[in-house]
């Protein structure tokens, strides 16, 4: 991660459920060093940008996901092709636009988009097409340093796209090695994959030993 500048404040340090800084941008360099050290953006269109590191903190580990009778009849059944890095403007447009419960609007503004498509670009964030024929039926994005993935959003057109994505997305994980996923905060679509609530020392020690195993970075091939 050499030529990451910026600093941030220790995230050992950071409120359990408020933010650890405050300001700052969305630059290639800026999310670099933030992802590295567990910290990632989080605010809407009213506020500046907030830098958060939560504790606890939402974590899977690949090897360790566990998938449903249900998807696994839907993953030996479905047609839909799923693909990686082909299409990552329109996943981040699609997660912006879904709506979600108890949320209003949506926390990846235009400014937010333009910052992961040139990270994307920079060969960090990735995404996860899922595709019904030419349609664009579901997907995810995230970033990968290291051997950590940390998932931002998803979205579906169709039940279960998302989740057949994020499961090839974990076997691919898994074949190479990544050491865990991390899922932010809790929410009961990961939990059902067996994501857990870690303690944040345990969550940024495992971090800090993930992202220092070196792999290619770039775009994925699908």
């Amino acid at each position: 991660m050499n030529g990451f500048g910026i600093s941030f404040p220790d995230p050992r340090q950071a409120p359990d459920d408020g933010p650890l800084a405050v300001g700052g941008d969305l630059s290639v360099q800026t999310l670099g060093r933030a992802y590295a050290a567990g910290i990632f953006p989080w605010y809407d269109a009213s506020s500046p940008i907030l830098w958060w590191c939560p504790n606890p903190r939402f974590v899977l580990r690949p090897n360790e996901v566990h998938i449903s009778h249900s998807l696994e009849k839907t993953l030996k059944e479905s047609t839909w092709k799923v693909t990686f890095d082909q299409n990552f403007s329109a996943v981040i447009r699609a997660c912006a636009r879904t709506s979600r419960p108890g949320q209003k609007g949506t926390w990846i503004t235009p400014e937010m988009m333009q910052a992961y498509e040139k990270f994307h670009e920079e060969g960090y964030a990735h995404s996860v097409e899922v595709w019904d024929g030419e349609a664009l039926v579901g997907g995810l994005y995230g970033v990968a340093i290291g051997h950590a993935f940390f998932g931002e959003s998803m979205f579906h057109r169709i039940p279960d796209a998302s989740k057949v994505g994020f499961v090839h997305l974990v076997k691919q994980l898994c074949k190479w090695n990544f050491k865990l996923i991390d899922c932010q905060q809790k929410t009961a679509h990961l939990a059902r994959f067996g994501a857990k609530e870690w303690p944040r020392n345990q969550f940024l020690d495992e971090l800090a030993e993930a992202v220092s195993l070196a792999r290619p970075f770039g775009k994925w091939n699908s």
